[in-house]
């Protein structure tokens, strides 16, 4: 029996990469899903909103295609809407949008900085504030921020430190509401890979690397963010965890 069936999940940077594979694993459990992300046309990375959305249906689950730009309040909070019109409920969010920089501190423009802190930490918080109101009047939910490696001490070297810096912060962000809203019964969890994924974006930035050895989009990630899905404030909550360790457990 799917696991999800009848869930709404909103998965956001969900055109490639962790967001998109979220976004099947999910749907394969029963969740509708809305992809929420920037891209509506075809660029020099692969995937859009659209052929997301397009191959999450052809699993038999409905899925819901809204540009968002999660540093913005005002699309952020008509992406809300849009769910709870089309859907009614919102039970499952995945912060996974995210942006890098790569070089030094000293080579990194304030215009790149402020890019990267406003996709990835203020993206995390406007999109958590905005979907919050639904979860606490049903009591019940997940939110499901991704974090990276990066955040740890002496590992931030590969994605940069504004990168890094932002993937702390979300986990400390995760843990502290994760407890103060336990009242509510909605679990709050910071979740990251065991190592380095390579995901088109990387791939893209990153030319002429040897990504044989690293993990797959859909590999433990989209095992475990399955498993939080189901969460609420009585299971796993306030945790920042890796994601091959919890897949153990």
């Amino acid at each position: 029996m799917a696991k999800l069936k009848g869930k709404v999940a909103i998965v956001t940077g969900a055109s490639r990469g962790i967001g998109k594979a979220a976004c099947f694993g999910l749907a394969r459990e029963g969740a509708n899903i809305v992809v929420a992300a920037r891209t509506e046309t075809a660029t020099k990375l692969p995937g859009t909103i659209h052929q997301t959305a397009e191959e999450i249906r052809a699993l038999g689950v409905k899925a819901l295609a809204v540009r968002t730009d999660v540093s913005d309040e005002a699309s952020v909070e008509q992406m809300v809407g849009k769910t709870l019109d089309e859907f009614g409920r919102i039970d499952i969010l995945v912060n996974n949008a995210a942006v890098a920089w790569y070089p030094p501190l000293w080579e990194t423009p304030t215009k790149r900085w402020d890019l990267v802190i406003g996709v990835n930490l203020r993206g995390t918080f406007l999109c958590t504030k905005a979907v919050l109101p639904a979860l606490m009047k049903q009591k019940s939910g997940s939110i499901i921020n991704i974090s990276s490696r990066g955040a740890d001490i002496g590992r931030g070297t590969l994605t940069g430190i504004a990168y890094g810096s932002t993937k702390a912060a979300i986990e400390r962000f995760s843990n502290v509401l994760g407890q103060d809203i336990k009242p509510y019964n909605i679990a709050v969890n910071s979740i990251k890979p065991r190592a380095a994924v390579a995901t088109e974006g990387m791939i893209f930035n990153n030319p002429g690397r040897d990504y044989s050895s690293w993990d797959k989009p859909d590999d433990f990630m989209v095992k475990a963010i399955v498993f939080l899905a189901g969460q609420d404030a009585s299971g796993v909550t306030a945790e920042v965890l890796i994601d091959d360790e919890l897949c153990r457990k």
